[in-house]
């Protein structure tokens, strides 16, 4: 890590590089296709900001790369000055605030390939899922994309990914055919199962800590068309659906994708009038087969109890985002996660204890338990680990204060804390932001796989400049 009075003379520097002629910021700015910002320019402030309003970063430099060779401009000039790079597209998923560091922002790689033939594309690393559902859907075929068409290909899948059609497929990165890299040292390379192994293994998984990578090559799936949707059911039945629902998971097959959420939805016009100010638990799913046999497997909790609001129905996959509805504005958030073995009825308890009001508000948004298994036990050979958890946990709110952060810590770590007994031990590090995710970014590996990455990382990396990632140091 650099000594932060270094960087700070560093950025003072570069600062008034314009003014002073700084021959290395000349030289960039001379270089690149795309602007070259640093504090005070027109569009600094827009450019270093995140999705998460809680992320406040002033990178010394900002680099809006309009191409591959923009990239490695940029990273060549970080090894000249002696700045650390970090990497955002979208915004989503920032680990490190980009202080005192090159930021490159990848949002201006847009180009997107569909190979109908091949059942492949090739995605640059700023477009997001939406652009590429829309594309493939068109030839019949569909991504790995999460829960939401607006967040970013690269930061999700180099993490892992894990969408609505994560147990018949995989996590996302298990789709990943090959990366294209720009190294810290300037290289640009492709890595597959055959040319550079050893980084194609620790990419799926390892986040930005090993190179940027600039494109990639996925496979595409047969589906068209899903049933999916929503059972709404109140506050008070919390018990009983999580109950059930431990039990239901446990005879579904690979095609069924689901999940259970108790959320609290504000009081706002946005919200629907039947929903609004309510606390809800919620049944979610996506079923990848045949549309009768879905429906067969939903009608199970209308026979049991009938719902509140049904939102199940044959959909089109292109409308996947109306399944888990994710928020598409920037916003203020924290949140926190961990895989569980299991639920014990105690375990429950405290997800609805945690999750439901009693006489005040709480200071979260929805508490979700993904089921995972299927195809996600079942790929191997990435650093990506921990697929033999039984369910990821999620939780997530609203903190546009100091307080309001302090406060959503406070009661998680208490949920978590009763948890204990039914927890593995590790961490989905792509439901981890900020300083928990630095902390606890080996815990998002079995410890060979985090041997092995730290083992990559000094081959690659030993100055640590891709240090704003997850915390994999060199080892």
């Amino acid at each position: 890590m650099l000594h932060k009075s270094y960087l700070s003379q560093t950025i003072s520097r570069l600062t008034d590089g314009l003014n002073h002629g700084d021959e290395y910021l000349e030289q960039l700015q001379a270089d690149v296709t795309g602007a070259v910002l640093v504090q005070g320019d027109p569009g600094y402030d827009a450019a270093r900001s995140a999705w998460n309003l809680n992320v406040e970063q002033h990178p010394a430099v900002i680099v809006l790369a309009q191409s591959v060779a923009d990239v490695v401009a940029a990273v060549r000039y970080a090894r000249q000055t002696g700045l650390g790079i970090a990497v955002q597209s979208t915004g989503h998923g920032v680990v490190r605030a980009a202080d005192d560091a090159l930021l490159i922002v990848t949002a201006g790689l847009k180009d997107v390939q569909i190979d109908a033939g091949m059942a492949t594309a090739r995605v640059e690393a700023g477009v997001r899922w939406g652009e590429v559902l829309e594309q493939a859907q068109r030839a019949g075929l569909a991504p790995l994309l999460g829960s939401s068409p607006h967040v970013g290909v690269m930061g999700y899948t180099l993490g892992g990914g894990m969408g609505w059609l994560a147990r018949k497929y995989g996590m996302a990165l298990d789709s990943v055919l090959a990366f294209e890299v720009v190294m810290p040292d300037g290289r640009l390379v492709r890595a597959n199962a055959r040319e550079h192994a050893e980084l194609f293994w620790g990419l799926r998984g390892g986040g930005g800590a090993l190179g940027i990578v600039t494109a990639m090559e996925i496979a595409l799936y047969p589906v068209t068309t899903v049933y999916g949707g929503n059972l709404f059911y109140p506050a008070a039945l919390a018990k009983a659906v999580l109950t059930r629902y431990r039990d239901w998971v446990q005879t579904l097959p690979d095609a069924m994708t689901t999940s259970a959420v108790i959320m609290t939805y504000p009081p706002i016009p946005a919200v629907p009038a039947a929903l609004r100010g309510q606390t809800m638990v919620i049944v979610r799913g996506c079923y990848a087969g045949d549309v009768a046999e879905g429906q067969r497997l939903i009608d199970e909790w209308r026979v049991w109890h009938a719902p509140q609001i049904d939102a199940f129905r044959a959909m089109s996959f292109s409308e996947v985002a109306a399944i888990s509805m994710d928020p598409v504005a920037p916003m203020p958030s924290k949140h926190t996660g961990a895989w569980l073995s299991g639920l014990s009825d105690a375990a429950i308890d405290a997800l609805v204890h945690g999750g439901v009001p009693h006489n005040e508000p709480l200071p979260l948004v929805f508490i979700e338990l993904r089921h995972a298994g299927g195809a996600i036990a079942r790929h191997d050979g990435a650093a990506f680990s921990h697929r033999n958890g039984v369910f990821n946990l999620f939780i997530n709110g609203l903190t546009p204060t100091p307080e309001a952060q302090a406060a959503f810590t406070r009661h998680t770590d208490a949920i978590k804390a009763q948890l204990q007994p039914v927890m593995t031990g590790g961490v989905y590090l792509n439901f981890l932001e900020g300083e928990e995710a630095r902390r606890r970014t080996s815990d998002g590996y079995s410890p060979e796989a985090y041997a092995r990455l730290t083992a990559l990382k000094a081959a690659i990396d030993p100055t640590n400049r891709l240090a704003y990632s997850y915390a994999v140091q060199p080892g």
